[in-house]
């Protein structure tokens, strides 16, 4: 065994004498039971028979920290597929992509059944434009297959220099589609907003981060504004999107609710056990709302929609959403590393656990064959999306409200 080996050795020792005296309360203390998935000298030292395996066979030559760090994120990888040990790159990017931008090729994905599946392309992002779409499944980047086991090293593939290429290989319908673009900055903090009719709004959210309840609040005013008065309706569009920051969903939905639980999450520790409720004030003042959601509405968007949807405040429409009931908490570390872990389940009003199906709207439209574009320059095709169509009627007719009672 090497000195650099045993050295590690050592350092692993210490901890186990380390969780002993915390656990024990000191050496001299009564013997603390030890169970099975204690860690125990015996298993320090296979990591290190291991390691020592690795470094002396394997085909390609590898240092110690690149090992220590490759266990690491096999500890936490092995987790669940959101779990993830961030290195300072990638905790930047994570960080900077909660703010409102990344450099990639804009796609939000997931695994599912042992295959990773886009939830969504981000909208006027290269994949988007590139024809990639909710429900594809990736199964190459740049003629490398894919390990769905690791999950984030396929999104690390994908981010890189703007203005380089990458081919993205997907599986649609049986069929495999290559996608060639270029990766750039994606801007993933955005809200688009127009009238539909006079005095019926529209906005949509692309993605929720820092700035996004902002976004909408100014959208409606803005809309408001261009009415000459309040809004008789308006169509909340949720369609393809990914999630983002849990509080900034909290606070879209605060928007237009008056009271009343806004979500609810369950798990080990005190604080991923909490409720967040709404404050008095409807930016809509009771006006009739439609959310639209479909197959690419996931985590925070389904946040907004079942809070909307539980409160009777506004009717549910489209397909089902992905199902991701799961809260994630990034936990930094020292010298600007992180993790990002599963910290709770998350419930909406009515304590109900989306996670693995999704949220049920209350007026089931399929969508659009094609994906109608909603890219964030505009351009919804008010008569070819069926469901965009549907949501208007539904607001035009009269007493909307109480058909979210049917």
């Amino acid at each position: 065994m090497s000195l650099k080996t045993r050295a590690i050795l050592v350092v692993f020792i210490g901890l186990i004498m380390g969780v002993s005296l915390s656990v024990g309360g000191g050496l001299a203390s009564a013997p603390v039971a030890v169970n099975d998935d204690d860690l125990t000298l015996e298993q320090a030292r296979l990591f290190l028979e291991v390691m020592e395996r690795v470094k002396a066979d394997d085909v390609a030559p590898i240092g110690d920290a690149e090992l220590m760090e490759s266990a690491i994120r096999g500890m936490v990888r092995d987790l669940d597929a959101q779990s993830q040990y961030l290195d300072a790159e990638e905790y930047r990017d994570i960080r900077v992509s909660t703010t409102g931008s990344y450099t990639g090729i804009g796609v939000e994905v997931a695994e599912v059944e042992g295959r990773i599946h886009v939830v969504t392309p981000i909208l006027g992002s290269p994949a988007a434009r590139s024809g990639v779409r909710s429900g594809d499944v990736i199964v190459a980047v740049d003629d490398v297959v894919v390990d769905p086991e690791r999950l984030q090293d396929t999104i690390g593939r994908m981010r890189g220099r703007p203005g380089s290429r990458i081919s993205v290989t997907v599986e649609r319908e049986g069929e495999h589609i290559i996608h060639s673009m270029r990766r750039e900055t994606v801007r993933v903090a955005s809200v688009y907003s127009e009238l539909l009719a006079p005095a019926y709004g529209y906005v949509r959210v692309g993605q929720f981060n820092e700035s996004t309840a902002r976004e909408v609040s100014r959208a409606i005013d803005d809309l408001a504004e261009e009415n000459e008065g309040l809004l008789t309706g308006l169509v909340l569009d949720l369609r393809n999107n990914p999630g983002g920051v849990l509080d900034s969903a909290v606070d879209v939905s605060d928007l237009f609710l008056d009271a009343g639980v806004i979500v609810s999450a369950d798990g080990r520790s005190a604080e991923s056990r909490f409720t967040r409720s709404a404050h008095h004030g409807d930016i809509l003042d009771g006006s009739g709302m439609v959310v639209l959601v479909n197959e690419g509405s996931a985590s925070a968007s389904e946040i907004v929609a079942g809070a909307l949807q539980d409160h009777g405040r506004a009717l549910v429409l489209g397909t089902n959403t992905f199902g991701k009931g799961l809260v994630q908490t990034v936990m930094p570390l020292s010298k600007g590393r992180a993790i990002k872990l599963t910290t709770s389940h998350y419930y909406t009003p009515s304590g109900d656990s989306i996670h693995g199906t999704g949220i049920t709207p209350d007026i089931y439209v399929t969508g659009t064959d094609g994906h109608p574009s909603l890219s964030l320059s505009g351009l919804i095709d008010r008569e070819a999306d069926a469901q965009l169509v549907e949501a208007l009627q539904r607001l035009e007719s009269p007493g909307v409200m109480h058909s979210l009672a049917e």
